[in-house]
C-alpha cells in the first residue's frame, strides 16, 4: 500500500531519442485522453557508454519527463549536471529565486570602483551583473536581502529601504573597501525617493543610477567619473 508504481523504460533496448519521444507522448496522452496508466511516474535508464553522453542523456530524461533516472556513473562531475538540471526545472513557483545577499565583485575593482546597490532577486541581480560586465568597468555589487523580490516590489514592501541597505553595507563592509572620496553608492533610479534618507543613514552622498539595467554600461563609462568628481 502506498507504493509508487512506475513505467520502466528498461524493459527493452530503447534508443534515447525514442525514449524521450515516449515520455512526451505518454504525458500528453495522459493529459488529453485522461488515460491514468500513462500518468504514472516513468523510470528512465541512461545507457550511454561515454560518461559525458551518459550525463547528457540523463539530463534529457529529467527535462522530459522521467520521475526516476538511473545512471551507472556516480562521479560528481557527471552527476552534478543532472542535479542542476533537476533543480533548475523543479522549483517551487511560490518561492522567489534569489542569490546570496552579499557583496559581489565584477572584474578586479579597486578602492575607486563604483558600488552599485541592488536586490537579491536573481533576475534583477543577474541583469545588473550582466550589464556591468558588458561595460568592462570593474565594480562591486551589493545584493541586499529582499527575500528574493525585485526593486519596486521590495521597496513597496519595506524590504529595500535606507535601513535595510545600511544594514547590508555594514555587514559586508562595502563602504570601507572604497576610498573616502569614492564612497558614493549608486542606487536604482526606480527608488530615487530614498536617496536623501539613505545619505543620512550611511553618512555619505548617494548617486541615483539608471532606472533600467540596460543603461548601466553607458552610465558607468560616461557619467560615473563625472558624478564622483
Amino acid at each position: 500500500p502506498g507504493a509508487v508504481e512506475a513505467i520502466d523504460l528498461r524493459q527493452s533496448d530503447v534508443d534515447p531519442a525514442d525514449a524521450q519521444d515516449y515520455l512526451k507522448l505518454s504525458r500528453s496522452s495522459a493529459l488529453r485522453a485522461n488515460h491514468r496508466p500513462l500518468a504514472l511516474p516513468a523510470l528512465g535508464c541512461a545507457s550511454a557508454q561515454d560518461p559525458n553522453q551518459l550525463s547528457l542523456e540523463a539530463c534529457h530524461y529529467v527535462s522530459k519527463y522521467a520521475g526516476i533516472v538511473v545512471m551507472d556513473e556516480d562521479s560528481p562531475e557527471y552527476v552534478l549536471p543532472v542535479l542542476t538540471m533537476r533543480q533548475s526545472i523543479y522549483i517551487d513557483p511560490q518561492t522567489p529565486v534569489q542569490v546570496e545577499p552579499k557583496l559581489y565583485e565584477v572584474g578586479e575593482p579597486d578602492d575607486k570602483a563604483p558600488l552599485l546597490i541592488t536586490t537579491n532577486f536573481s533576475l534583477t541581480y543577474f541583469s545588473v551583473q550582466g550589464e556591468v560586465e558588458a561595460s568592462r568597468v570593474p565594480a562591486r555589487l551589493l545584493a541586499v536581502d529582499t527575500e528574493g523580490t525585485s526593486v519596486l516590489t521590495a521597496w513597496a514592501a519595506d524590504k529595500f529601504g535606507p535601513e535595510q541597505i545600511k544594514k547590508a553595507a555594514q555587514s559586508t563592509g562595502a563602504l570601507e573597501k572604497l576610498d573616502e572620496a569614492y564612497r558614493r553608492p549608486v542606487i536604482p533610479g526606480l527608488v530615487a525617493v530614498i536617496s536623501g534618507e539613505l545619505e543620512e543613514e550611511l553618512g555619505c552622498s548617494v548617486i541615483v543610477g539608471p532606472k533600467d539595467a540596460t543603461d548601466i554600461p553607458s552610465f558607468l563609462k560616461n557619467e560615473w567619473r563625472k558624478l564622483v568628481g
